[in-house]
């Protein structure tokens, strides 16, 4: 069996899936062990107008993945991020935290959001 590539999910990933079906290769192969971070999950569930039927389908596919929680290096980095990023948004440090912490690409669509962090791994799929 092929070793699995360890993802860290970008909530416009997860908005991408459930609105348009969008990155199913993520989501819906074996090859990939997806990880969120705690703001991806905050981010999609407090969505103003969210249905309760849509709530549910948000906490049933989170739990197929790996919550990678907030811990004190990882709060660290962000706040070291947002000290040399201070115009950059709070969740997207926080983002980026936790995938330099934990070592993992992040799989985004916003990658201008993102690239400014040196050690932070973007994936791109072929």
């Amino acid at each position: 069996m092929a070793k699995k590539i360890n993802l860290l999910v970008d909530t416009d990933i997860f908005i991408d899936y459930f609105n348009h079906q969008l990155f199913r290769k993520f989501f819906e192969r074996q090859e990939f062990q997806i990880y969120y971070s705690a703001v991806t999950k905050k981010e999609l569930l407090s969505k103003k107008g969210l249905s309760d039927a849509s709530r549910q389908a948000i906490v049933d596919l989170l739990k197929r993945y790996r919550l990678v929680p907030l811990n004190p290096l990882i709060l660290q980095t962000y706040s070291d991020l947002r000290h040399n990023h201070p115009t950059t948004h709070k969740e997207d440090c926080l983002i980026a935290a936790t995938a330099t912490v934990k070592g993992l690409p992040l799989a985004t669509r916003n990658y201008k959001h993102f690239k400014i962090f040196p050690k932070l791994r973007l994936y791109f799929h072929p």
